[in-house]
């Protein structure tokens, strides 16, 4: 269970994308009604080009009094967000959501976006085995 492949847990395929000319207020009534937590930001070629999420709207958005309406992607969003290939397994995914401190990660093929994960999606057993390491590893 816990070397599940990354593409065994995709639950959305067609992940939402919107355009870096988007505003926060179209990102985050997509993120309401799809009731998700990121929205990749890709170019008219379909090209990744950055994540959005829910704690960039609070941090970067709200926490700055910038207008939701008139604010778009391209100002706020994570630029180049690390991305892992839908072959590698869960544990790597965990590993790096937790090196990185953040709870999405883009799946990719190539330049081709398969899919998004996020911390929530991997079951117990799986969390379990990253906590089993971490506090190995604090020990050593």
């Amino acid at each position: 269970m816990t070397n599940r492949k990354l593409a065994e847990i995709i639950r959305r395929p067609n992940p939402v994308t919107l355009p870096m000319s988007a505003t926060v207020q179209e990102a985050c009534r997509l993120m309401r009604d799809h009731r998700i937590g990121a929205i990749l930001v890709t170019e008219e070629d379909g090209r990744l080009v950055g994540l959005f999420t829910g704690r960039d709207a609070v941090g970067r958005v709200l926490a700055e009094a910038l207008d939701p309406a008139t604010t778009t992607l391209g100002a706020v969003m994570t630029v180049q967000p690390d991305t892992l290939k839908p072959t590698a397994t869960a544990i790597d995914a965990l590993r790096m959501m937790q090196d990185g401190g953040y709870r999405h990660l883009p799946l990719m093929n190539g330049a081709q976006i398969v899919g998004i994960v996020s911390h929530g999606d991997f079951c117990g057993l799986e969390r379990a085995r990253l906590d089993e390491e971490t506090g190995f590893w604090e020990i050593l």
